[in-house]
């Protein structure tokens, strides 16, 4: 990263977007503060993330990434993974609600007791994902970092998973790594990263016009 400089809306969504390597994913793991700064800082309502207890500064976000982080266990156990608070049963259907998973999970013999096998083996890629947005549902997070989970989806899968991601983003401080030019298109403010460094700041409109990569990304549906 050289030099980066921006500012995340509250309760609005950021795409980020760029070449492989670019820079995205470091964003997020700097934010999850899984590295650390060599200069420079990250300030939340002006306050150095720094000086929060580590634990406190990650209860406050919900991570679902593009490959979804499901372990051996039951889909109980799944979609509580992390969570410290009581919960009882209405909580796990209210996200599997929201995450549109009812549907699936109320077809399994032993519902939300269903062993799902190592990584989900047993589940389908939308399956799983759903489960991971139910996961960062139950956290009920501020701020959502989402590394667009629906690249590799058919297109039944993706719908659904859609479906529930704008569920989960409605009311949050939500940054997307964007792989999907309608997810794009939607988003409050785009962030457009090359090799380290912050080449366009917008709207969708606005870069088409003034941003020449992000024209050719657009025009060629290219997004990585």
């Amino acid at each position: 990263m050289k030099n980066i400089n921006f500012s995340i809306p509250a309760h609005k969504v950021t795409a980020i977007v760029g070449p492989s390597g670019s820079g995205k994913s470091t964003i997020f793991y700097l934010l999850e503060r899984l590295y650390q700064l060599s200069e420079g800082e990250i300030l939340l309502n002006n306050i150095n993330i720094n000086e929060y207890p580590l634990d406190e500064w990650r209860k406050q976000i919900g991570y679902v990434m593009q490959e979804s982080g499901l372990m051996a266990g039951t889909l109980e156990e799944n979609l509580v993974y992390g969570i410290d608070e009581n919960y009882e049963i209405k909580d796990l259907e209210y996200a599997a609600s929201i995450s549109n998973s009812s549907q699936f999970i109320s077809k399994f013999e032993s519902k939300f007791q269903t062993q799902v096998g190592e990584r989900g083996v047993k589940l389908s890629g939308g399956q799983k994902q759903r489960i991971s947005i139910g996961r960062a549902l139950l956290r009920d997070p501020n701020i959502l970092l989402l590394d667009e989970a629906t690249s590799s989806l058919d297109s039944e899968s993706e719908f659904y998973v859609q479906e529930a991601i704008s569920k989960l983003i409605k009311n949050r401080t939500t940054l997307i790594i964007a792989h999907r030019l309608s997810t794009i298109k939607n988003a409050d403010q785009i962030i457009f990263l090359d090799n380290g460094v912050i080449t366009g700041i917008g709207k969708h409109d606005e870069l088409v016009i003034s941003h020449e990569k992000y024209r050719y990304f657009v025009q060629t549906q290219s997004f990585d």
